[in-house]
């Protein structure tokens, strides 16, 4: 007996024939469009220096630009829009003047101040009307000062007193690091270090503490070092 050319369910068709369809299918279905994306260059950046947001996979129909600031297109936060009709910008409530968009869409912003930190958002349009939008963020961050180091005692008896050594002064979303002899300083029982590094604490010292210290602060686009510190530990 031949086996059956369908399957035994009601309305089923040959396997044959979802194969070709199949077929047909992966052969005809266009590959989806690529979506728009903005790549900021660089995404960490110094204050006072520049940024590119640069656009990616723009429609090929597309017939205008429109930039805002943060992650929706509300016309009070328009930074500048552009026409690729006729080749003008125009800026919105939101422009600073800092600001200049390209006939691709990318919008270069210079001179930048720490407030500029956050996200962007790009609408384009198309000849039939058609709407697209991407977000991205970028972050300034500030030129580090130079830090010093402070200390809460500063005539600590050997093998009586403990030492907190503080890195100032304190700035958000910067690192702190420590060395001591040039040599980097391990959290252990008698060296402690707070959460964010940037107080040493030192248990029952002794004439071997006496360092030099140095505190380092580093954040994505600078460094900063203090000058060595010295402790004066006396003996009882």
């Amino acid at each position: 007996m031949q086996p059956p050319s369908a399957c035994p369910c009601r309305g089923g068709i040959p396997w044959q024939g979802v194969l070709l369809a199949v077929s047909l299918l992966t052969f005809w279905n266009p590959h989806p469009t690529a979506q728009l994306t903005i790549e900021p260059v660089p995404s960490d950046v110094a204050e006072g220096r520049d940024v590119l947001l640069l656009v990616h996979n723009v429609s090929g129909n597309a017939v205008g630009y429109a930039w805002y600031r943060g992650q929706i297109t509300d016309r009070t936060r328009l930074i500048v829009s552009y026409s690729n009709l006729t080749h003008s910008a125009t800026p919105g409530p939101a422009f600073s003047g800092r600001e200049t968009v390209y006939p691709n869409g990318s919008l270069l912003f210079v001179n930048l101040k720490k407030e500029d930190t956050g996200f962007y958002t790009l609408q384009t349009t198309t000849d039939n009307f058609d709407a697209e939008v991407a977000t991205e963020e970028f972050c300034v961050h500030e030129k580090l000062p130079k830090p010093n180091i402070t200390i809460n005692n500063s005539q600590p008896m050997e093998g009586e007193d403990s030492l907190a050594l503080t890195c100032e002064p304190e700035i958000h979303y910067a690192t702190y690091l420590w060395k001591i002899k040039n040599q980097t300083i391990p959290d252990g029982d008698r060296l402690k270090l707070s959460n964010n590094n940037r107080t040493l604490t030192l248990f029952s010292v002794t004439r071997n503490d006496t360092g030099p210290y140095e505190c380092e602060t580093q954040n994505p686009v600078s460094a900063s070092h203090s000058d060595p510190l010295t402790l004066s530990i006396s003996c009882e």
